[in-house]
Order: structure tokens, then sequence, then C-alpha cells
């Protein structure tokens, strides 16, 4: 592996690890903390949350990530025959499925719809709660199938 390709996966394995942590947080001890709220006020925390979640910080990083992602299946895909392609192909999609993906197809909109009023505080942690679970389960398992792809690597 070249030295650039190095610094690629090690840039992606890092960043997927990175996201596992902000979606631990989540799923640790802040979503637990609003749980703790009387509804009305877990909700207004929540919906300032997510206004200052849609900031640089955790929008370079989780766009980021997914750009490093794709570069690394392109890399895997293009390397398939070299030991570790699969643990890196794999690795990736596992990332940007946790993170992309079910933060597209269930944080958002849920998000969108406690600030809209359109759902009731409990009906939204009943979802969001497991779907951040889920983020934070394939963000971390992705992480370690890079890492074990890229060790395989030499």
């Amino acid at each position: 592996m070249t030295r650039s390709w190095e610094v690629l996966t090690a840039a992606t394995t890092v960043g997927s690890g990175l996201l596992a942590g902000v979606f631990f947080a989540f799923s640790a001890f802040v979503m637990s903390g609003l749980h703790r709220l009387p509804a009305p006020a877990g909700a207004a925390a929540m919906r300032s949350i997510n206004v200052t979640a849609q900031r640089p910080p955790l929008m370079i990083a989780l766009f980021g990530v997914s750009i490093l992602c794709v570069a690394t299946i392109v890399r895997a895909l293009s390397t398939w025959s070299r030991p570790g392609a699969g643990g890196l192909l794999l690795g990736a999609i596992l990332t940007i499925v946790g993170a992309l993906g079910v933060t597209a197809a269930v944080n958002v909109p849920l998000n969108d719809r406690l600030e809209a009023g359109t759902i009731t505080w409990d009906r939204y942690l009943a979802a969001w709660d497991p779907a951040n679970h889920a983020r934070t389960i394939l963000c971390l398992a992705g992480c370690a199938v890079l890492l074990a792809g890229a060790i395989r690597r030499h």
C-alpha cells in the first residue's frame, strides 16, 4: 500500500471511530439525560441540539468521513486481489450505512417531525433511540473491520 493510501485508510478508520464515539455519547448519556426531563423540556432541548448539530463540526465529520469511505471503497475494489481489501470494503460500507444511511433515513426525518410538532416526545424517543444505537454499532463495527483490513494489508 502506498503512503497516500495508508493515510486514507488511517483517516477513514479514525473517522469511523470518531462518529461511533459521537453516536455512543448520545446513546450512553445525552439521550438518558433528555429522557429524565419532562416531555416539553426534553423535546425543547432536543430541538436545540438539532440546530447546533447542523453546524460545521458535525457536518464536516459526517460528510468528510463518508467521502473518505467512498474513496476507500474505490480503493478496495481496485485492489481486490490484495489482502485486506474485503475488510476495507466492508468497513467503509458499514460506516456509510450507519453514519449517512441511518441518519438520513431515520434520525433526520424524526428531527424534522419533532421540529414541526407532528410527533410526540414519547414516539420520537421510541424511534430515535434505536436508530441511534444502530448508528453507533454500525460505525463501531465499521471502524473495527477497517482496522482489521488495514492490518491484513501489511
